[in-house]
């Protein structure tokens, strides 16, 4: 069983894509980049054009234990108001199985009513697009199998939180030691990055 899709669309932040998937693949999860176009080719929101492993007609959705949906704009708003996108997410959460977004990405969640007042976080001030109030100031807000997370300086920290999820503590610190994450956690407690 494959570990996790990441849809994407033009417009789609890429930290918050590439980080999520670069540091899954570091622990060795098989993460596939879907476009839900008819193309591979996909056009960030700054311009930078990456190809996508798949396209939507091409997945096979009972393979895969997860969906993560990146912010960016108009990316997310693109996947918002793609049927299949948002059918994709409730089919996924009603199996219970991982669903995850950050930044601008709940969007998808809140038309498909799966976010919880309270229990969700977005980018500060985009909560203002979304029907369900009470966004949390909080990094990564985990409630149940929903994963919402800020935005693109807290992707790293979303990607561990999913490592951990779908293969243990012992993952995610291993990236975490390989990236000189734990480093940057001790240079900011010290006062060394500021």
């Amino acid at each position: 069983m494959k570990d996790l899709l990441i849809f994407l669309a033009d417009g789609f932040e890429e930290i918050e894509t590439l980080t999520v998937c670069d540091y899954l693949r570091r622990a060795d999860l098989d993460v596939d980049l879907v476009s839900i176009t008819d193309k591979r080719e996909i056009v960030s929101a700054h311009g930078v054009k990456i190809l996508a492993d798949l396209t939507f007609s091409e997945i096979m959705f009972e393979e895969y234990k997860g969906i993560y949906i990146p912010g960016g704009l108009p990316g997310a708003t693109n996947l918002a108001a793609d049927k299949r996108v948002r059918e994709s997410v409730e089919m996924y959460a009603q199996e219970d199985k991982l669903i995850a977004a950050i930044c601008a990405g709940p969007i998808v969640f809140d038309k498909v009513k799966l976010l919880k007042e309270g229990k969700y976080t977005c980018y500060p001030g985009f909560e203002k697009n979304l029907e369900t109030a009470g966004r949390v100031d909080e990094p990564v807000v985990i409630y149940k199998n929903v994963l919402t997370s800020m935005g693109p300086s807290f992707a790293q920290v979303l990607a561990f939180e999913l490592i951990k999820l779908l293969k243990g503590e012992e993952s995610a610190q291993a990236v975490k030691e390989a990236t000189l994450f734990t480093n940057l956690v001790e240079f900011i407690k010290e006062g060394k990055v500021k």
